[in-house]
């Protein structure tokens, strides 16, 4: 029965991640093309300071749709594992680059199509190697979970880390080093999922009538979240403003999944009952995930499709074609020269030895 109820919640948890992942991704869709009818009306544009957007029926269905992929997403964490979620969340990327390719007229190069398909490949396999956590169902265990030494550890490395970064290391090198702002904000989410885990736990026993709003760890992880949240919109906007987006977004990706998967295995122990090839399936989907990523941000500006892969090979083959003729041409002419000073050097030879036989009379 149990193993029926971990598989049943698994396949929610995964359904919800996937759902949360299609409502962001479109959301970004439908508030780009609410700005875009707003500019085309002349409008004063956003990042002019304007505020015509609120008006605009698209842009408010792009909030809504985000909303709601956020709440899946939060419900999400209350079902499955951080480590098959947090992962999931690239497909975010993936779904708005395939739809602005058809709603927004830009288009996805050949890189970016190679990435789309290697983030999906990634996403498959580590759906099917996602460790299954030990199961948690109540504040009580949450509570015994996050008061384990472990965690305890961990947990105090993150905020020491995190100070020295945000208090000494910031304010000096903050404004030229793309990592410093992205670890802030991608240890501190490391600790924003497993307040969200446990959030949602109190969900599942609020709903089922128990007492939540009486245990004291529900206000704990409610103020911690708020507190990790804020931190990390606050840096990552400043890393977004600094630096270019098509950087900002595989390295911080990496670096907070990284994170959530370590804290993950930390506090629920999930790797300990995996099997090897499970635990290489893992990795492996993890890491082919950052290269599609890698594929489809890095490479986005550049204008190279499919069409051109042809003309390339023809202009190489017309290239080596004429570095063969012309070697052909230059060792004609290298014999036609031999040839030529031969004939000179019998020439003067016989008329060396004309001469000197005429001499010699």
């Amino acid at each position: 029965m149990s193993q029926t109820r971990g598989k049943y919640d698994f396949c929610i948890g995964l359904v919800l991640a996937m759902s949360s992942s299609i409502f962001i991704g479109g959301s970004f869709i439908l508030k780009k093309k609410g700005l875009l009818r707003l500019a085309r009306k002349g409008s004063m544009r956003a990042g002019q300071g304007g505020h015509a957007y609120l008006k605009e029926w698209l842009w408010w269905a792009g909030l809504l749709s985000m909303g709601a992929g956020e709440v899946a997403n939060f419900a999400a964490y209350a079902f499955a594992p951080a480590t098959l979620v947090t992962p999931l969340g690239a497909l975010s990327v993936l779904v708005s680059a395939i739809l602005s390719s058809f709603f927004l007229n830009e288009k996805l190069n050949l890189h970016g199509k190679i990435g789309c398909l290697l983030s999906i490949l990634g996403s498959t396999v580590m759906v099917i190697h996602a460790p299954q956590e030990e199961e948690v169902e109540t504040l009580d265990e949450m509570s015994h979970k996050l008061g384990d030494p472990g965690f305890v550890v961990f947990a105090t490395l993150v905020v020491i880390v995190s100070l020295i970064l945000i208090c000494v290391v910031g304010p000096r090198h903050g404004q030229t080093n793309i990592l410093v702002y992205i670890t802030i904000c991608s240890v501190i989410g490391a600790l924003s999922v497993s307040c969200v885990k446990g959030l949602g736990i109190a969900i599942k026993e609020l709903f089922a009538g128990k007492p939540v709003l009486k245990h004291p760890l529900s206000w704990i992880l409610l103020l911690s979240l708020t507190v990790c949240v804020s931190t990390q919109i606050n840096y990552l906007n400043r890393a977004l403003d600094i630096f270019n987006t098509s950087i900002v977004t595989p390295i911080y990706y990496v670096i907070f999944t990284t994170s959530v998967l370590t804290c993950s295995a930390i506090l629920f122990k999930e790797w300990q009952h995996m099997a090897a090839d499970d635990i290489i399936g893992t990795f492996s989907g993890f890491l082919t995930i950052i290269v599609g990523i890698f594929l489809l941000h890095a490479f986005k500006d550049v204008n190279f499709t499919l069409a051109n892969l042809p003309l390339s090979l023809r202009k190489d083959d017309r290239a080596a074609n004429g570095t063969l003729l012309s070697t052909y041409d230059s060792f004609n002419d290298d014999e036609e020269s031999s040839a030529c000073l031969g004939e000179m050097q019998s020439t003067e030879s016989l008329s060396a030895r004309r001469n000197g036989s005429l001499s010699a009379f």
